[in-house]
C-alpha cells in the first residue's frame, strides 16, 4: 500500500524548496534506490553527480534562465511543444494528455489565444515577457539545495544501437527509483530542461561539470525537500489529465483495447 501511495502521490515539482539542506543520508538513499534498478547484462550504465556547491548551482540556474529566455524569444519552444498545450478544462477533457495551462502566470494570461501566432511572438518579445520568466526559472533553480546530474557510459550509450536502447531503458528504471524515493522522504524532483533546448548552453554546463569524453551528460535535475504545505499531495483518483487504461491498453493481440478497466481501482480495493 505504501509502494501504491508513492506511485500515485509522484509528481513533478513546479514549485519551490525549502531553503534545508538536503541530508547526507537521504543523498545516499537516493543514489541507492536509483542503483537498485535493473540493467542490462547488469552493466549499470548510470553515473551521478550530486551539486550542492552554491557557485555551481547559480551558474546552472544562469544558465537555465537565459536558456528559457532565448528558446522563448525565438518562439521555438512553443513550436516544438505546441500540441502538448491545454489552455481549458474542455481541451483536457477531450485529450486526456499534455499540460494545461489554467493557471499561467499573469504575464502571459493575455497570449494564450495568440501564442502560437507571429504577432502573439513579437507582442510577447516588445513587452520582454521571455525575460520576465527566464528570471523567475532562474530563481526557481537558484533556490534548489540540491542538483544531480546523470550520466550514461558512452560505451553503453551508442544511439541507433540496441545497447543505446538499454541503456537509456536502464536509466529511465534508475531515475524512476530515485523519483519514488522522494515521495517517501518528503522531498520534491524537477528536471531542468531549458539548457537542453539550447545545446551551446547545454555545453556550458557539461564543460562546467568537467564530465569526462567516456560520458555522455544526459540530464540535471533540481531537488529539494516540499515546504509542509505540499508535503505528499492528496491523490487525486479521478484526474483528468490521465489517458484512460482503454486509451493505452490491449489485450491479446493491438487489435483488442482492454475493457472495463476505466473505472476508478484504488490500491486494495480489489
Amino acid at each position: 500500500m505504501e509502494f501504491l501511495d508513492a506511485v500515485f502521490n509522484r509528481r513533478t515539482t513546479n514549485g519551490p524548496f525549502r531553503p534545508d539542506p538536503v541530508s547526507a543520508e537521504h543523498q545516499q538513499l537516493l543514489i541507492r534506490a536509483a542503483a537498485a534498478a535493473p540493467s542490462q547484462f547488469n552493466s549499470q550504465p548510470w553515473r551521478f553527480v550530486l551539486i550542492e556547491d552554491r557557485d555551481t548551482i547559480e551558474t546552472v540556474a544562469q544558465i537555465s534562465g537565459e536558456s528559457m529566455t532565448e528558446v522563448m524569444g525565438a518562439g521555438t519552444f512553443f513550436d516544438r511543444y505546441k500540441k502538448y498545450f491545454r489552455f481549458s478544462q474542455k481541451e483536457m477533457d477531450a485529450a486526456r494528455s499534455g499540460m494545461l495551462f489554467d493557471k499561467l502566470p499573469a504575464l502571459l494570461r493575455p497570449f494564450t489565444s495568440r501564442a502560437f501566432t507571429p504577432s502573439g511572438q513579437q507582442l510577447m518579445n516588445r513587452l520582454k515577457v521571455p525575460q520576465t520568466l527566464g528570471a523567475e526559472n532562474r530563481k526557481l533553480v537558484a533556490g534548489s539545495p540540491l542538483l544531480i546530474g546523470v550520466m550514461l557510459e558512452r560505451g553503453e550509450y551508442r544511439p541507433g544501437e540496441l545497447s543505446g536502447f538499454y541503456s537509456v531503458f536502464s536509466l529511465g528504471a534508475a531515475m524512476e527509483n530515485l523519483w519514488l524515493t522522494t515521495v517517501e522522504l518528503g522531498m520534491g524532483i524537477q528536471f531542468i530542461s531549458f539548457p537542453m533546448e539550447a545545446p551551446h548552453q547545454w555545453k556550458r554546463i557539461v564543460q562546467m561539470l568537467h564530465v569526462p569524453d567516456e560520458l555522455e551528460l544526459m540530464a540535471v535535475y533540481r531537488l529539494g525537500y516540499l515546504p509542509q504545505r505540499t508535503h505528499r499531495p492528496a491523490i487525486d483518483w479521478s484526474s483528468r489529465e490521465r489517458r484512460r487504461p482503454s486509451q493505452f491498453v490491449f489485450r491479446e493481440t493491438c487489435e483488442a483495447p482492454q475493457e472495463g478497466w476505466d473505472d476508478d481501482v484504488r490500491p486494495g480495493s480489489g
